[in-house]
C-alpha cells in the first residue's frame, strides 16, 4: 500500500507541477497584450492611415485649422469661409482628442465648446466623390446643428 501511496503523491506533484507551468506560460502571455485601447495609441500604425500634425480645411462656411499639441492632444481654430489664416481665429478649442472610427483608416477629431461638440470626420472609406473631412456641430441636446463637408487646403 505504501508504494501505490508514493506514486499517487509523485502523480500528483506531475500534475500539479504541470498545471503552474501552463498559469505561468498564461500569465507571461497575458502581461504581452497591449493593455491600452487603441485611442491611446499612436495612430500612426500600420491600420491607419497617417494622422497629419497639421490640417487646414475648408467648408462652406468656415476655415478649420487642427493642430497636434505637444501633450498629444488638439487645437481646433476657426474663421470665416473667407478670411485669411493669418487673421485672429473667431473661435478657438483645446484639448481635442483623436478618436478611431472602425480599423479601416477612418478617424475623427472630437472638441467641446460650452456644451457644443465638434467634429471634424475623416473618411477614407466612403464609396463615390465623399470629400475628404466632414464638420459636425452638435448643440447640449444632441441635435446637430452644422454638418459641412470640407475640402483640404494644407496638409
Amino acid at each position: 500500500m505504501k508504494a501505490s501511496t508514493t506514486n499517487i503523491i509523485k502523480m500528483i506533484k506531475k500534475i500539479l507541477f504541470g498545471a503552474l507551468c501552463i498559469v505561468q506560460t498564461s500569465l507571461v502571455y497575458a502581461n504581452d497584450i497591449d493593455k491600452n485601447p487603441i485611442s491611446n495609441r499612436n495612430i500612426d500604425t500600420e491600420l491607419y492611415q497617417k494622422v497629419p500634425k497639421t490640417v487646414i480645411i475648408k467648408t462652406k462656411k468656415f476655415k478649420i485649422r487642427i493642430d497636434q499639441q505637444p501633450n498629444g492632444k488638439y487645437l481646433y481654430q476657426s474663421w470665416p469661409a473667407n478670411a485669411k489664416i493669418t487673421s485672429k481665429p473667431s473661435m478657438i478649442i483645446s484639448d481635442g482628442e483623436l478618436i478611431p472610427d472602425g480599423t479601416g483608416g477612418n478617424y475623427y477629431y472630437e472638441f467641446n465648446n460650452k456644451g457644443y461638440n465638434y467634429q471634424v470626420w475623416r473618411n477614407y472609406l466612403t464609396e463615390g466623390n465623399m470629400p475628404p473631412y466632414t464638420l459636425m456641430v452638435s448643440d447640449q441636446t444632441g441635435k446637430t446643428i452644422v454638418n459641412q463637408d470640407g475640402q483640404v487646403v494644407k496638409k
